[in-house]
């Protein structure tokens, strides 16, 4: 299934095609020559100096009526041609280039031209928050007889808008931002029986047709069984698309992760950016990229619709994976979080409801609070500031550390195409080093180690979290505590203020590493949202090892 020029574009053509005799526009009288495509005007107000001005049919349609149009580096102006001889008025319309996806220039009936451009503008309701709305304007040039010169002064406006929209680099970080290429081949690797099972219809829908307005093609591969996707890129030839698109839950991109690490040039193959499109139960990599764009809370498909048009757009940075070893001798990377206790017991037992979508958390919520377990465990962590040569905080509402202050030293590098070490990790069968925290209580209700904002779609876990922060973010919640408590914490982590409940059982303190150790190998443990056997484990962060599409 490959990328293709949506219906909307071919019916647009096909209707520009049909017109009849041309209309020819008078430029706006000027001292100069007119501006067509390319002569500069003097600046305008609100969107900085105008580079391309010109008098065009406001629709494809011959018979249009005149429009003036003057485009910035920030926006396309619209104003009716009657009133746009002058002054400090505003525009009758102001397309903003950062929500525009593509252009395109083609020609018309009767020697005409036609180029249009299509936005994604945040629209809403006067309550409830806005979610990004297709708005497509075509306008015709005809200026005469001439059917390669109008079609030439369409493709100049044309191209200029596609190169305004790029999104710019931000300078701050240097290499750490870059952007997709024009025309763009993206493999997607989809799962059809995540969440509800509507990812594929969904992506059909929604996904495929605004990929082809952004001029990326795909290449669509659905996954049959478990592992599939690890497989096909642990041994695919990459070089032939220019990111990888998965369209499921969090598991799938998990797979894909661990796939690329397998394989022997990983280092390479993890320079390929990665995208998150929603198509699962929990989403919580699509919910926490659209938090770091700054978009309102959404999910479904406005969630999509938003994660699309990230990946139209083409921006990505680096992200921090999370580095897992199990006393078994299994290691992983993971990109969201590890959970031991109720929330793993949330997700793994709601398994069996994965038909009511996002639904069926709040079902298990209500099920694990009914039998409430209590887990027995040893619990240590490298803090932040103690890596960082500080003293070591205190971890929020939990107990005074002790700590020696001793400051670890870095091992070695690695060889040439082995995985990055484990630097912090002494093996599992040592102790923990005397510089790191041990928790003194040893009964939990949850271990949840998070790297990201949303632990799902609807729970804003870590709030302080970012893509490339360098930390493990570390809530672990002592026994003791009520199920009213829990239920009210959980209300609350929809909105990211359970830590403002101050509860004296929920402790939070961001690491770099830590180690967790049942006593027994009782209940379930999940590495992002996929279950684990209950085992001894610790984790390290290994900053900006990948790179995925973040749109700020």
């Amino acid at each position: 299934m490959n990328g293709a020029a949506p219906p909307a574009i071919a019916g647009r053509q096909q209707r520009a095609a049909a017109g009849g005799a041309p209309r020819c526009l008078p430029l706006r009288s000027a001292p100069a020559p007119p501006m067509a495509a390319g002569r500069r005007a003097p600046p305008e107000p609100g969107g900085g100096p105008v580079l391309l001005q010109g008098i065009f049919g406001a629709g494809p349609a011959p018979g249009a009526a005149a429009c003036s149009l003057s485009l910035t580096a920030r926006e396309l102006q619209v104003r009716r041609a009657g009133g746009c001889s002058g002054g400090s008025a505003g525009p009758d319309a102001a397309l903003r280039l950062a929500d525009c996806v593509g252009s395109a220039a083609f020609p018309a009936a009767a020697a005409a031209a036609c180029f249009s451009l299509v936005c994604y503008p945040l629209r809403g309701p006067r309550w409830g928050p806005p979610s990004r709305q297709r708005l497509e304007r075509t306008f015709r040039v005809s200026r005469g007889p001439d059917a390669e010169g109008n079609l030439r002064i369409a493709q100049a406006w044309s191209r200029r808008i596609r190169e305004l929209a790029v999104p710019a680099v931000p300078a701050q970080d240097g290499d750490s931002y870059g952007v997709l290429p024009r025309p763009c081949h993206a493999l997607v690797l989809l799962n059809p029986q995540s969440g509800s099972g509507r990812a594929l219809d969904d992506f059909q829908a929604v996904v495929q047709p605004m990929l082809a307005e952004a001029d990326i093609a795909t290449t669509v591969f659905v996954t049959e069984r478990a592992h599939h996707a690890h497989e096909k890129v642990r041994d695919e030839d990459l070089s032939q698309w220019d990111t990888l698109v998965v369209m499921s839950g969090d598991g799938l991109l998990f797979e894909v992760v661990n796939g690329l690490m397998e394989r022997p040039d990983w280092r390479e193959a993890m320079k390929k950016p990665l995208c998150i499109l929603p198509g699962g139960s929990g989403n919580a990599l699509a919910a926490s990229i659209n938090y770091y764009a700054g978009y309102d809370h959404v999910a479904k498909k406005k969630l999509l619709t938003n994660c699309t048009f990230i990946l139209c757009k083409g921006l990505y940075t680096q992200m921090d994976l999370v580095s897992l070893s199990t006393a078994s001798g299994k290691r992983f990377f993971s990109f969201l979080g590890f959970g031991w206790g109720f929330i793993s017991d949330v997700d793994i037992d709601s398994e069996k409801y994965r038909w009511l979508g996002s639904a069926r958390f709040t079902l298990g919520t209500l099920q694990c609070l009914a039998k409430l377990r209590v887990y027995q465990g040893r619990l240590s962590y490298l803090p932040v500031a103690a890596e960082q040569g500080g003293s070591a905080p205190a971890p929020r509402d939990g107990p005074a550390p002790v700590t020696n202050g001793h400051i670890p030293q870095p091992a070695g590098t690695a060889a040439p195409g082995s995985l990055p070490p484990d630097s912090l990790l002494p093996p599992l069968g040592q102790p923990v080093p005397a510089h790191w925290i041990v928790v003194p209580e040893e009964e939990f209700v949850l271990v949840y180690a998070i790297y990201q904002s949303h632990l799902g779609t609807n729970l804003l876990m870590a709030p302080a979290a970012r893509l490339h922060d360098g930390c493990i973010h570390l809530f672990y919640m002592k026994a003791g505590i009520s199920r009213v408590t829990l239920l009210k914490l959980f209300l609350a982590m929809s909105r990211g203020t359970h830590l403002d409940l101050n509860c004296p059982h929920l402790s939070y303190v961001p690491v770099r590493a830590f180690r967790l150790e049942p006593r027994v190998p009782a209940g379930v443990m999940t590495v992002d949202g996929e279950a684990l056997a209950c085992e001894p484990v610790q984790g390290q962060v290994h900053p900006r090892l990948c790179r995925v599409l973040s749109g700020s």
